[in-house]
């Protein structure tokens, strides 16, 4: 989900060639947020459960569901309302979930006790890092990025998350026919992701450009209010080339 932009940066040095975000540069900034009575107790008693630890090594998926089911990976969930309404509405499917924000950890887990949810898992750590050390190659049969932050400040364009290193990452780790979809409420950081992610070989576009938005994406309360506002919302779903 968007997050509040910093006021000030340190200064930083340019990416190194085929590194999508060095440790000096990061797509998410710490949120000084207060974790509700709530949330710390869903993190509590819910955390020893539904919290994975991250390992340097690969994920054992069926293991840590305790069944085997098509593995889909958010990277960003906010406050993960949009995650507990899809893992409600694909009960099939496992969804492991990256995010570094405690009060949004706390109220997924807080979600996923008072809604009865089981087949969400989360990493509370970077998501690249996880990518790159916990998810194997041809791994994952899709991947959500809704609503990463825009940073709409052209110097801070470095940290936006989707960046042609990370989309050959992503790529790399779906499964063929595996799905990547995005979606973003600033236009132009949809073009830029429509202009990424269409250069990636291994991706094709479902659509001509923006796809509709499938149904198992809710309207969030923040995007019904930017609808009405006349604000646009993109959605862009890509599939990894079929082998062979």
């Amino acid at each position: 989900m968007t997050e509040s932009p910093i006021t000030t940066l340190p200064s930083e040095p340019a990416a190194p060639e085929g590194v999508a975000h060095p440790k000096a540069i990061k797509s998410y900034v710490l949120r000084a947020g207060r974790t509700t009575a709530g949330q710390s107790r869903a993190l509590q008693e819910l955390g020893p459960r539904y919290l994975l630890d991250f390992r340097p090594q690969p994920l054992d998926a069926a293991a840590v569901f305790g069944r085997q089911a098509p593995l889909i990976l958010e990277i960003g969930f906010g406050m993960g309302e949009a995650t507990a309404h899809i893992a409600q509405v694909r009960p099939g499917d496992n969804f492991l979930c990256c995010e570094v924000h405690e009060p949004g950890v706390g109220a997924l887990l807080k979600r996923i006790g008072e809604q009865h949810i089981d087949n969400i898992r989360i990493v509370r750590h970077d998501a690249v890092q996880v990518l790159e050390q916990m998810l194997p190659p041809a791994s994952l049969d899709g991947v959500h990025i809704f609503f990463p932050d825009p940073w709409h400040k052209t110097r801070h364009h470095k940290r936006r998350l989707i960046q042609p290193p990370l989309v050959a990452l992503l790529a790399s780790r779906l499964k063929p026919g595996g799905y990547l979809h995005c979606a973003t409420d600033w236009q132009p950081y949809a073009e830029q992701m429509l202009q990424v992610l269409s250069a990636e070989p291994l991706l094709a576009n479902t659509a001509p450009d923006y796809a509709p938005r499938p149904g198992y994406r809710p309207l969030t309360k923040f995007e019904n209010r930017g609808l009405r506002l006349g604000h646009g919302v993109w959605d862009l779903v890509f599939r990894r080339a079929e082998a062979g």
